[in-house]
């Protein structure tokens, strides 16, 4: 074989383990959340008045994004996340609403 062709087929064995690995760190972390929505508690105000969400509201919209399909399906919360102010915080912070 060839080096060029040898540089290749590292190259490609080296994207795989990359992906690969990726996609593992990102199940890890997504099995790692702890779905509590009371860490949601710095966007009460946003989502319940629309008034724009702090650096922190983003940062635990994030963390717990994973958690949102079973805060739906929880009669005492659906009705605060599936809001329109709920929608526009997480607009905002740059979550994408999932479709649960």
């Amino acid at each position: 074989m060839k080096a060029s062709q040898i540089n290749v087929v590292l190259a490609a064995v080296v994207l795989v383990v990359l992906v690969l690995g990726y996609e593992a760190e990102v199940s890890v972390a997504a099995a790692a959340v702890t779905c509590n929505p009371s860490q949601l508690d710095s966007c009460k105000q946003p989502i319940l008045f629309g008034t724009p969400p702090s650096k922190l509201c983003c940062t635990k919209m994030k963390q717990q994004k994973p958690c949102f399909c079973k805060y739906v399906k929880d009669p005492s919360l659906k009705k605060y996340i599936t809001n329109p102010n709920a929608k526009k915080t997480a607009k905002k912070c740059g979550v994408p609403v999932p479709k649960c």
